[in-house]
């Protein structure tokens, strides 16, 4: 098979589809490898180490798309990369389409098979090639929080872990899955004063026995959210559903409420966002504002340090690409329900249900395209 690799394209993207040693992978078991020119260059991959690997260099994303079989790449298809999708071809990359009906339509008319990183699963359960970047996402969420909580960026110039004789910051984290956790992990570790909610009782049970009295855990309901937002200097909206648009937890009337100059970081953004106050944001213009409450909500958050999230990310990706290449996408969705699951748009129909639900579009199942 021969696979492609493009140049991001999204606002401050540096990361890339596959690393050299991924490509290695692919070229030791007969595939040919497709780099554009300069495609990881930013994190210090260049072109020839792309090529020592066994890969050729293409001059431009046109002639990648135009030749692969396969485009492997980190987030979403811009609409100009939809545009050079042709039918049968394989798509291998994020999407989070839920929350994107222009991205979806653009999938569906392509004819595309359109395998979404996010919610291929696990055997042992959970979201394999989802959490590398959840977290480095969640850990960037309170470095992100702390640093706008400066008095120069807007916030209400605040340190987080106080100094003695000062109260330490409040950080509220929503949801204790894999963004909540390393979010957890930072802000404990900076010397916040920690709330973590999560309706999963075993799951804030877990986090009690590692981090005792150094956290707070509750079970979240609406009076418990409110309490803990409008109290917090610091909220990460850290929740999950697979593959569906985010649910809306704080309202815009919780916001109008919360202290002037605190900060929310809305890590689910890529799904729509768990703020009714959000919309997405990027690296360049990463904050806005609403009633006094600075909202950060860049949607490609582990772009930032995209040499590390690129190789956290290929170390979770490169099995299935090396089983996609070696089988083909119908063999290879075929024999793995787990990769199966990642199969959201397929030749023209939509075969993710939430997806589906989401934007109105009748749903197919993957069974089904397979049978």
């Amino acid at each position: 098979m021969l696979v492609g690799v493009p140049k991001e394209i999204k606002n401050h993207e540096y990361r890339v589809g596959l690393t050299p040693a991924s490509v290695h992978e692919l070229v030791a078991r007969g595939h040919h490898v497709i780099v554009q020119h300069n495609a990881g260059a930013e994190i210090g991959l260049d072109d020839s180490q792309y090529t020592t690997a066994g890969a050729s260099i293409a001059d431009s994303a046109q002639e990648v798309f135009a030749r692969a079989d396969m485009i492997v790449k980190v987030k979403e298809p811009q609409a100009a990369e939809c545009a050079m999708l042709r039918p049968g071809q394989i798509l291998y990359t994020y999407l989070h389409l839920a929350p994107d009906p222009e991205q979806t339509a653009a999938l569906v008319a392509s004819g595309a098979v359109c395998i979404a990183y996010e919610t291929i699963t696990g055997p042992g359960g959970g979201l394999p090639l989802l959490a590398p970047m959840s977290e480095v996402a969640g850990r960037m969420s309170i470095q992100a929080g702390a640093s706008h909580l400066e008095k120069s960026k807007g916030g209400m110039g605040l340190l987080l872990g106080g100094v003695p004789g000062v109260a330490a910051g409040h950080v509220v984290i929503i949801g204790a899955g894999v963004v909540g956790t390393n979010a957890l992990q930072m802000a404990v570790g900076s010397g916040a004063r920690v709330t973590v909610l999560d309706k999963n009782v075993d799951r804030l049970r877990q986090l009690d026995l590692v981090y005792g009295n150094r956290i707070a855990t509750l079970y979240s309901n609406a009076h418990a959210l409110e309490e803990a937002v409008l109290s917090a200097d610091l909220v990460v909206g850290g929740v999950l559903v697979p593959g569906a648009a985010a649910p809306k937890l704080v309202t815009h009337a919780m916001v109008g409420r919360m202290k002037k100059g605190s900060v929310v970081v809305d890590v689910a953004i890529d799904q729509g966002g768990c703020f009714e106050t959000s919309h997405p944001t990027t690296h360049a213009d990463p904050t806005f504002v609403v009633d006094g409450v600075i909202h950060y909500c860049v949607a490609n958050m582990p772009g930032a340090v995209a040499r590390t999230s690129t190789f956290a990310l290929n170390n979770a990706t490169i099995g299935h690409a090396v089983t996609l290449a070696n089988k083909g996408w119908r063999r290879a969705l075929a024999d793995d329900l787990h990769l199966r699951h990642g199969l959201n748009v397929c030749e023209g129909k939509v075969t993710f249900e939430a997806v589906a639900q989401a934007l109105g579009y009748d749903y197919v199942s993957a069974d089904s395209v397979l049978g």
